[in-house]
């Protein structure tokens, strides 16, 4: 019984199929065994391994160019009383890269210092991109290595907006994530990571037949 989506796979194309369907629907694994009368055990190692393949296949997606978009979000616990923002302690920090009528990228770090941004900046955006971002000070220095076109938005100073300066793209992306993922109601710190991705690409193909696009990729990609 080949499958060819599937490499070594007992589950028939037919059943994997509907799987994928469930997937794309963002069905959860238990809704996904009932409908399709595939074991609850079987259906949770195929999540496991679609969301590793789909973080493979967005590290795929850059270098990006053209009208680039940079900036970091927090994701947690509900915030601490008194501490807020790039301050807020107990969150994971992640670094977005958004190309404007395109695709974001998006990897977890540990700080939001220069160094670390800087890191990223340089090996997912070409150089003769045009970056915006807002005021933080992580974003300094860019020009000096070689992105000359640099425009930033100061938020602390109720600045969102000037003329086509702005990040509102990556925001839209951080609103989505931050929806989509709290239906998880938690989501262990060892699986974020693969949580992320799938939501980056569940984002990025918005705007597609997200059940073709993943039958397509693994054709050519199989499990």
């Amino acid at each position: 019984m080949r499958n060819k989506y599937y490499k070594r796979s007992k589950i028939s194309e037919a059943h994997f199929r509907h799987i994928i369907k469930c997937f794309a629907l963002d069905l959860t694994a238990t809704e996904t065994s009932e409908l399709s009368s595939v074991s609850l055990r079987s259906v949770t190692v195929i999540f496991d391994k679609l969301r590793k393949k789909i973080a493979y296949w967005c590290v795929q997606e850059t270098p990006f160019d053209g009208i680039i978009e940079v900036d970091e979000s927090y994701f947690g616990p509900r915030r601490i009383p008194g501490k807020r923002g790039r301050g807020a302690s107990g969150k994971t920090i992640v670094f977005g890269v958004f190309k404007r009528q395109g695709k974001v990228y998006t990897e977890i770090v540990p700080d939001a210092r220069k160094k670390t941004l800087q890191a990223i900046i340089r090996g997912k955006v070409a150089l003769e991109s045009v970056i915006h971002s807002d005021g933080w000070r992580g974003y300094n220095g860019l020009v000096d290595v070689g992105y000359d076109k640099h425009y930033r938005v100061h938020h602390g100073q109720d600045e969102f907006v000037r003329g086509t300066s702005h990040i509102n793209g990556i925001e839209s992306f951080w609103s989505f994530a931050k929806r989509r993922l709290a239906q998880f109601n938690g989501i262990p710190t060892r699986s974020f990571y693969l949580h992320l991705k799938e939501t980056e690409f569940r984002f990025n193909h918005r705007n597609d037949n997200l059940y073709h696009t993943m039958l397509k990729r693994l054709r050519k990609d199989p499990l």
